[in-house]
């Protein structure tokens, strides 16, 4: 703290030189997400939660590299009452206006400099209705809660840098009272019962770098089994909701193989952990890939439902979007996952499933690289043609060359983040066949073609 405090010092014992952060980074479909002026290295996220009340108790520790000499920096951060915020130590100003929570440090921050922000907060979090009618951010169960956050969502339970553009490191550590579990993302490093015998409290640790919107919490009643993946070097947790439990146990064994075919895929797993949570019918209304430990209800739990969010891993965890308009590169990979899944498993040809895609009038309605609005990421032009744009690569380029860039690309942004242009440049510099128009057509046409 005290190294984070010294490089922090503004010059001229502490005279205003720096500017204050941009408060959002222009995203095409959110442009007030995200904020201008540093760079999150770690979070370091403290909570305790009563189901009883839905009370929230939260601190959250940030540790950032300003990118710019800073005078303030905004937090996205959605309801809740901020209890008091410091940086390096030293009390922080604090004005809150919307989902924007701005701090103003006693000193100005260099440029490069590493420093720590911690604010501390309470209340009861807020459930987060998706432009396209999902719920996300902190959504009550009848046995506890679940924090999920595409897109925006995250921001309802701690605060921070919440586009995927900025990645960091987690350490999270949440007490709930005795009977119930805390799940999240990573690698348990520690579960114990509170002093009074009332709480317990669980700590996990993410080592790899991760996207906001990706990280996960379910809190309620969870069996919870242990087992490894990848010739035991990946050790697998998950977490079933026991009304689940007889439905999930079968599928539920075969997610250390989905893994294995997957590396073989995709080249090797891009993180230190593995595992699925499993929630009960109602809990939850659709599938998310939060990374590590991708979340599904029971209703939702089927092989290619599995194998999608598995396949995430690669494809939107570990190689994230640069900006929302880039979300095809996560549905479309994750989509073609399941094709090749189905291809080598079950021996249906991607060509086929290609050819249901084509025939399902609802993929044409926009180019999978230009959703029109927020509503329509999650469409199926971005899933089904963009997997269409993928297997139409495999076809100009032939197969040894496209499982080549299969491997490669994620290899190439590991742990990063990547845009369109990225992964056509990419593409263009694996091969000498002239891609142009197969990017003309499938990826930014906005007709159907005569044939597929």
């Amino acid at each position: 703290m005290a190294a984070g405090c010294a490089a922090g010092a503004g010059r001229d014992g502490g005279a205003v030189h720096g500017a204050p952060g941009a408060a959002g980074l222009r995203d095409p479909y959110f442009p007030k997400l995200g904020n201008g002026g540093y760079d999150v290295g770690h979070y370091g996220l403290t909570l305790s939660y009563e189901p009883s009340t839905r009370r929230l108790t939260g601190k959250a520790e940030i540790t950032a590299t300003a990118t710019q000499d800073l005078s303030a920096f905004n937090l996205d951060f959605s309801g809740m009452t901020v209890r008091s915020a410091t940086v390096d130590g030293a009390p922080a100003a604090v004005n809150r206006a919307g989902n924007e929570l701005t701090l103003r440090p006693r000193r100005d921050i260099d440029k490069g400099a590493r420093f720590v922000a911690v604010v501390t907060y309470e209340g009861v979090p807020k459930t987060i209705t998706d432009t396209d009618g999902d719920e996300e951010g902190w959504v009550p169960t009848s046995d506890g809660a679940l924090a999920v956050g595409e897109p925006t969502g995250s921001m309802a339970w701690f605060p921070g840098n919440h586009h995927p553009s900025d990645k960091a490191t987690y350490d999270v550590t949440v007490t709930v009272p005795a009977g119930l579990k805390a799940l999240s993302n990573g690698v348990r490093t520690a579960e114990r019962k509170t002093a009074d015998g009332r709480g317990v409290t669980s700590v996990w640790h993410s080592a790899e770098p991760m996207a906001s919107y990706l990280a996960v919490l379910a809190i309620g009643r969870f069996d919870t089994s242990t087992t490894t993946a990848l010739g035991g070097r990946v050790p697998v947790l998950n977490a079933v909701d026991p009304t689940a439990a007889a439905k999930s146990a079968g599928l539920l064994a075969k997610v250390p193989g989905i893994l294995a075919e997957q590396e073989r895929l995709f080249g090797p797993y891009p993180f230190s952990s593995a595992g699925v949570i499993v929630e009960r019918e109602g809990d939850l209304g659709y599938a998310l890939e939060t990374q590590t430990r991708p979340i599904l209800p029971v209703s939702s739990f089927n092989s290619p439902t599995l194998v999608h969010e598995l396949a995430h891993q690669w494809f939107g965890n570990s190689v994230s979007p640069a900006s929302w308009k880039d979300i095809w590169l996560n549905e479309g990979f994750a989509t073609y996952g399941e094709w090749l899944y189905e291809e080598r498993t079950a021996h249906l040809p991607a060509q086929k499933s290609f050819d249901h895609a084509f025939a399902n009038d609802a993929v044409w309605d926009f180019p999978p690289a230009e959703p029109p609005t927020s509503e329509d990421l999650f469409s199926p032009p971005v899933y089904q043609r963009g997997a269409m744009v993928l297997h139409k690569l495999r076809q100009r380029v032939g197969d040894a060359s496209f499982f080549e860039m299969l491997k490669g690309w994620p290899a190439k942004y590991r742990h990063g983040t990547a845009s369109t242009r990225d992964f056509t440049d990419y593409a263009e510099s694996m091969t000498d066949k002239d891609l142009s128009g197969l990017w003309d057509v499938w990826l930014y046409g906005d007709k159907k073609p005569a044939k597929p």
